[in-house]
């Protein structure tokens, strides 16, 4: 470093301590805005992550179902067209298969699935009794149980056709009653593996649901490279599920990106507004300077790098509390913690550094427009 950049530093740095009381509120401005802006953007890259938990309450989002004319699937085309799906990212796959069958000359639909994961695709689900755990076991829908005055504890006994047409008889029992507001209520749910052993039937499916957390676009792509890779399975996305979480993705970012630009916006009048006044009560130091043979570009480095300084400093301590700040909002509202993107740091000093400089450029352009005769003058 050169003499005459050392100087220049020092000179920087006696300047600000000397005016430390009021150059601190352009700090703590500058340090405020650095704050919102690193805690915004954190949030709004991790939002679609914590959001797209959020949503899995909602049910699936992807539905699988027989390509072509085809009735059914069977169960090893699904686990492939499974694997071509993010396993970090994959909540649950529900399959299911229905039957007619009927109790006391009723007749209901009976829907084999796997209780396990449909608590994952359907975590909505609101039972009474308990979650079936062992085979025999059933879940009826309420108007199953208020046609049939059926409850928890009770049992029920099946009866229908195997695939060789001949007749059977089931009797299970009833853990718990669901209630959705939806066809389900009319449906008894038993394990895939009773209604296989009841009808002599195994390996096929009629349909799988899947919960996955991803994006609009992405679930987009992923059933295009199921269906690039399977040539018996169209996936579906649930249009309800994806389009509502799109749409309240849009919202949220818009919002954060405008409360980020009016914060910035704020940031920056409030650091042009101390400079001025720091120009202002230096009124007659820069007339002597120019007197004695100060160029303009040099009074403008001066106060420039003053404002740089203040930029990198404001930078640095919003950063930390930036990420504290995001944190908060996470643990607040999401009950997570959230994903930290530490290369976010550096750009939030540098977009900081420059909002305090061009801040400063309307104070600048007064100062170079002092007059030293008239300052000196008194005037």
């Amino acid at each position: 470093m050169t003499k005459n950049n050392a100087f220049i530093l020092r000179l920087l740095f006696s300047s600000v301590v000397r005016r430390r009381s009021r150059l601190l509120v352009a700090l703590t401005g500058i340090a405020i805005g650095a704050t919102v802006l690193l805690g915004m953007i954190t949030l709004s890259y991790d939002i679609p992550r914590q959001m797209s938990r959020e949503f899995r309450s909602y049910g699936a989002n992807m539905v699988f179902i027989a390509a072509g004319r085809e009735s059914s699937m069977s169960k090893a085309d699904i686990a492939r067209a499974a694997a071509l799906l993010p396993a970090d990212k994959l909540v649950g796959l529900a399959p299911f298969r229905y039957l007619t069958v009927r109790s006391n000359l009723q007749p209901y639909t009976a829907a084999g699935t796997d209780f396990a994961q449909v608590q994952k695709t359907r975590p909505y689900w609101r039972v009474t009794g308990a979650w079936p755990e062992r085979d025999g076991e059933v879940l009826i829908g309420a108007d199953v149980a208020e046609s049939a005055l059926l409850s928890p504890g009770r049992t029920l006994t099946l009866e229908g056709r195997d695939k060789e047409q001949s007749r059977y008889e089931k009797e299970v029992s009833i853990t718990g009653v669901v209630r959705t507001g939806g066809v389900e209520d009319g449906f008894i749910f038993m394990s895939l593996s009773d209604m296989e052993a009841m009808t002599g039937e195994s390996g096929h499916v009629d349909a799988a649901e899947i919960s996955i957390m991803a994006g609009g676009q992405e679930l987009k792509d992923l059933s295009a490279a199921i269906r690039a890779g399977q040539d018996r399975i169209e996936p579906r996305l649930v249009k309800r599920v994806t389009r509502s979480e799109e749409t309240v993705l849009k919202k949220l970012e818009t919002l954060v990106y405008l409360v980020t630009a009016i914060v910035l916006g704020l940031t920056m009048i409030c650091v042009a507004t101390t400079m001025m006044t720091v120009v202002m009560e230096r009124r007659r130091e820069i007339g002597l300077k120019k007197a004695i043979g100060a160029e303009n570009r040099s009074i403008a480095r001066e106060f420039l790098g003053e404002g740089l300084i203040l930029g990198v400093l404001g930078g640095f301590l919003g950063s930390a509390c930036g990420l504290a700040f995001a944190q908060l909002i996470s643990s607040e509202v999401f009950n997570r913690s959230i994903a930290i993107e530490f290369y976010l740091i550096p750009l939030t000093v540098i977009v900081s550094a420059v909002v305090t400089v061009i801040a400063c450029l309307i104070p600048v352009r007064r100062a170079m427009d002092i007059e030293p005769a008239l300052v000196l003058r008194g005037e």
